[in-house]
């Protein structure tokens, strides 16, 4: 599950995403320069091989580890693209391009968001799109929308197998995992599935914090948000935390865990992306990155803990916070917006970021340890993590 939102103004475009995916699916910033292929070059894909074009574009990509095709990413033209699960009545290919690869090969090879939305729709007319999409259910497969902007416009591109419809962005937009441009929804949308995503709950509380949002922080906030005066997430047995943006695993039925983030602010000339690299943005740190600022982050990390990537350096601060989130989140949330505006008023020098970064990263983690907390979670929520701690080889002591 996903939540991507796009603000169209006369100077800018500011895009934002949660990448929603299960909880032990690390995710990575992954960095290609502009290339050259030769021709007739085939490319595999996740699943499938379709022929290659004889130039790329350098891209900047946060992907699943196991995924070709990436859930967000840029590329050196500003084109910024994020998409969605969606759940339709039209039948699902056993096979063919997934939502994610979709989402790279757009950013590789288009140069404007308009050219980017062609470039989708011609590539499903031409493969389709199908094949499972998910790590603890490898059959688990949806249709997809996108959210594709670039300095000056933004476009929603909603699919249902290979028929399609596209509405440009006028002011704030946002789309979650339900079908939204009228006519289209109706005629294709799966309701059971639809429901059970709670994408309604979702899309209406983006929808309505878009509106107010006039930059990037309000947008960093809108990631992070769980609800009307809530600072701590709310779980339902059917879909655990999946009601709100910033969303938390532990459903019973359907279970989903924010596992990376993304800004942007979109100017003629000027780009800044902020990336968080790491799961549950209200734990995390934007970061600031750009595509031609290729960064070190250790090895690609998989569904076992290592301690030598980033993704997983992570994830013993973002598990224990979480077990009483309104009072360990105390230990570092305010020196960690602190440093965040600083950043947002004066971008670092992208290296300098994440090394300060997983410094203080890794004295929260400890000021957060040092504080034992007993699980205030719902008992559900407490067994579904267990079994995903277990299934990573990661013992959080708190």
């Amino acid at each position: 599950m996903c939540d991507t939102i796009a603000i169209v103004s006369a100077d800018s475009v500011l895009f934002a995403k949660n990448s929603d995916r299960d909880p032990n699916e690390a995710q990575f910033l992954d960095w290609h320069p502009r290339k050259t292929h030769a021709a007739g070059a085939g490319l595999k894909c996740t699943w499938i091989e379709i022929p290659q074009v004889r130039e790329t574009h350098a891209v900047l990509l946060s992907r699943p580890f196991w995924i070709w095709g990436a859930e967000m990413g840029t590329n050196e033209h500003g084109v910024t693209i994020g998409n969605q699960a969606v759940f339709t009545k039209e039948r699902y290919a056993k096979t063919g391009l997934t939502g994610m690869d979709l989402v790279r090969l757009a950013l590789e090879r288009s140069a404007a968001a308009a050219d980017a939305v062609q470039t989708v729709v011609a590539l499903l007319e031409q493969f389709g799109q199908g094949g499972g999409c998910g790590l603890e259910h490898p059959g688990f497969t949806y249709h997809n929308s996108f959210l594709i902007a670039d300095t000056r416009s933004a476009f929603v591109l909603e699919t249902a197998g290979k028929a399609y419809a596209v509405e440009e962005v006028r002011g704030a937009r946002s789309i979650s995992n339900g079908l939204t441009i009228p006519g289209f929804a109706e005629r294709h949308s799966d309701t059971i599935k639809t429901f059970a995503s709670a994408c309604k709950l979702r899309q209406s509380r983006t929808q309505q914090l878009a509106g107010r949002a006039e930059s990037t922080s309000d947008l960093m906030r809108v990631l992070r948000d769980h609800g009307d005066g809530r600072n701590t997430p709310h779980y339902s047995w059917l879909n655990g935390g999946l009601g709100v943006p910033c969303v938390h695993a532990g459903g019973l039925v359907a279970s989903s865990q924010t596992t990376g983030s993304w800004v942007a602010e979109l100017r003629p000339g000027a780009t800044r992306h902020w990336a968080t690299a790491t799961a549950a943005p209200c734990t995390s740190l934007f970061k600031p990155v750009a595509v031609d600022q290729p960064l070190e982050l250790g090895p690609t990390p998989s569904e076992r803990f290592d301690g030598d990537s980033l993704w997983w350096q992570h994830e013993p601060l973002h598990r224990a916070v979480m077990r009483d989130p309104g009072r360990l989140g105390a230990q570092y949330y305010s020196q960690r917006d602190e440093l965040e505006a600083k950043w947002l008023a004066d971008p670092p020098d992208s290296r300098d970021a994440f090394k300060q970064a997983a410094r203080l990263e890794a004295q929260w983690t400890t000021d957060v340890m040092a504080h034992a907390a007993v699980d205030t979670r719902p008992r559900f929520v407490q067994r579904y993590w267990t079994k995903r701690d277990a299934r990573a080889g990661i013992r959080i002591a708190c």
